[in-house]
């Protein structure tokens, strides 16, 4: 996938300018980066991974993409206590599907929201995974587990075919 993807996937789920987000599992950054492009630089992101070397890269990309862009890299596992201020919004994108418990999961992230804050997910469409997704969830499965999880409202944002399983879909829940 290309930036353009990226962008294009959170884009319906980011209300506009501004806020204090965070990207869990963010890896190398392309979802980080798309975040910073829709939110612009009077937002605050914080970007949390459990691998430094990752983070270290895109830290290095994002001071040449959005150079004074207000950033904090956290190396965290996302599913322990994390150290955040309260957040109008998350994005995880291909994260959740490495967790069996993904009730708990979301959960733990709910708390850090402020009241109608915004869960923006993006995970593959498919219900049986394989050794690199090992538990992937459906929209319709993801529909009823962040409902289950107190959010209010769902949405599908769109769907992207994948070259390695089916499909991509986005979707906010809040």
């Amino acid at each position: 996938m290309e930036h353009t993807d990226h962008v294009n996937l959170l884009r319906g789920g980011i209300p506009g300018p501004g806020g204090v987000w965070a990207d869990l599992g963010s890896g190398t950054g392309a979802f980080t980066l798309a975040l910073a492009e829709l939110i612009g630089p009077t937002g605050e992101i914080y970007s949390v991974d459990k691998d430094g070397s990752a983070l270290r890269e895109q830290a290095r990309l994002f001071r040449v993409r959005y150079p004074g862009y207000p950033i904090h890299f956290q190396k965290a596992d996302f599913t322990r206590p994390l150290e955040l201020p309260p957040l109008d919004g998350l994005v995880m994108a291909n994260a959740l599907h490495f967790h069996r418990d993904k009730a708990g999961v979301v959960r733990h992230l709910r708390q850090h929201l402020q009241p109608g804050g915004r869960f923006v997910l993006v995970e593959y469409n498919v219900d049986s995974g394989n050794f690199a997704v090992p538990h992937p969830l459906t929209y319709p499965r993801w529909e009823a587990l962040a409902r289950e999880c107190g959010f209010a409202h769902t949405q599908l944002l769109m769907t992207q075919p994948s070259r390695f399983l089916k499909e991509f879909y986005s979707a906010a829940s809040w």
